[in-house]
């Protein structure tokens, strides 16, 4: 019967945002106050089940996407990652532009929002394809598979974040571990999937595509954009940060070292919340103030960013009191008493409901925050590596996108495919990029058990 209640649930919440194009964040609101109803939560708890909901997964998230958004808009804004890009171009010349183009994305990736890298890339992209007469698909499947990579694997975007929160997974484990999921799972979904996309929808690397909806794009004289250094180092700064912070854990722990003053400000500089402070430091005065850029031009820019994400937070927040309802019904529990003695991997497992979710919801943020209600009361049972876990929700919410989903259309409309070769290329790429990162994760699991 719980099965069932969350399935309707899932299905009226389709029905509220595809048919009757009722907000997301609203319709998960209501669906939440619905599902908790029938789950039998009492009267005088449904409220506070879904305030704890939406407060305990902003509370974590809020900071780390707020600031990670006004990062990137500040790289953006000041040309930082055109720089990035074109300086790869030029390096990796004609013969090697794919490559360029991979490289280049995955570290705009990191920096910034899946829908704000694209946006940012794709004017780049166009004008690179028509300059060296090559397919602009053949540059834009790459740029995507880097980019949905990233997305899926690495803080701080919002999917990979808020669910090591719900967790309880460490972040900088969850980065350490992402990065080496995402550079094969690039390679696999971009070179090679492109050389097999043109053998089955030849017609769309025939295609130019449009970004007339993009409106005027913003150009840039590379001479006065921030060097090619200063705007990696500022774009890949909280990365580095929370890197050193779990390399030196790692060592320290496997060593048993005790803490001391050294140990303690690696640890606290290296915090997911102050990384992305200082690097938004750096970058105020990298892309900023050392520009001669006044100060009220870079709180409009921050301000702009923040304004971005307002929607995206409620949604997420949403999205935690679906999550909330599901483990204070016993959603949750009954899940794992059935999984209960079963040899089934919870890494797999994650992966499946995530999948399911997504599919079924479109949102890969809502389908990750909803899979850990379920699974969360699971994971008591297992001795299982919650970085992993979490690697495997954010990789099964990235699988099948369709037409339920936005970054569909937007690749659509972008190259100029019709829905067939879409399906052909986005969707499938998205299928390779979630379905080989799971077997990825779970080789990475097998290994760190040696």
């Amino acid at each position: 019967m719980p099965l069932l209640i969350v399935a309707i649930g899932v299905i009226l919440l389709i029905v509220l945002i595809s048919k009757l194009k009722i907000n997301t964040f609203v319709a998960l609101l209501i669906v939440s106050f619905c599902v908790a109803l029938v789950l039998g939560i009492p009267l005088e708890k449904v409220v506070s089940t879904i305030e704890a909901g939406i407060g305990g997964t902003l509370g974590h998230i809020a900071l780390i996407f707020g600031l990670g958004a006004m990062l990137g808009r500040l790289v953006a804004d000041a040309g930082g990652a055109q720089r990035i890009a074109m300086t790869l171009i030029n390096k990796f010349g004609k013969t090697r532009i794919e490559w360029a183009v991979i490289i280049s994305s995955f570290i705009v990736g990191i920096a910034m929002f899946f829908e704000v890298g694209l946006v940012l890339l794709i004017p780049i992209v166009f004008s690179i394809a028509k300059e060296m007469k090559v397919s602009l698909l053949s540059l834009g499947i790459p740029m995507l598979a880097s980019l949905l990579a990233t997305h899926s694997f690495l803080p701080p975007h919002p999917g990979p974040t808020v669910i090591a929160g719900e967790y309880g997974a460490d972040i900088g484990k969850v980065l350490l571990y992402g990065i080496i999921v995402a550079i094969p799972t690039v390679f696999i979904a971009g070179p090679i999937f492109t050389r097999l996309a043109k053998k089955i929808v030849p017609s769309a690397f025939e295609k130019r595509g449009s970004i007339s909806s993009l409106g005027e794009q913003k150009e840039f004289n590379l001479d006065d954009t921030p060097s090619f250094n200063i705007s990696l180092l500022t774009a890949m700064l909280p990365v580095i940060l929370m890197l050193i912070a779990t390399g030196v854990k790692m060592v320290v722990g496997s060593a048993g070292v005790g803490a001391n003053l050294v140990l303690r400000v690696i640890a606290f500089v290296g915090d997911p919340s102050i990384a992305m402070l200082i690097s938004l430091l750096l970058a105020v005065y990298t892309m900023g103030v050392n520009r001669n850029i006044s100060i009220k031009e870079i709180a409009k820019s921050c301000s702009s960013a923040a304004a971005s994400i307002g929607m995206m937070l409620l949604i997420i927040g949403g999205g935690g009191a679906f999550k909330q309802v599901l483990i204070n019904g016993g959603v949750g529990t009954y899940i794992a008493a059935i999984f209960a003695g079963t040899t089934m991997s919870p890494i797999f497992l994650a992966w499946i409901v995530a999948a399911i979710l997504r599919v079924s919801l479109g949102s890969a943020t809502v389908a990750a925050i909803s899979t850990a209600g379920l699974v969360i009361p699971m994971l008591a049972q297992y001795d299982v590596n919650l970085a992993l876990v979490t690697l495997a929700t954010g990789c099964g919410s990235a699988i099948a996108s369709h037409v339920n989903d936005a970054g569909f259309w937007m690749v659509k409309e972008y190259f100029g495919l019709t829905l067939k070769e879409t399906f052909a290329t986005w969707t499938l790429l998205a299928t390779i990029t979630s379905v080989v990162g799971l077997i990825f994760i779970l080789a990475l699991d097998v290994i760190l058990k040696l």
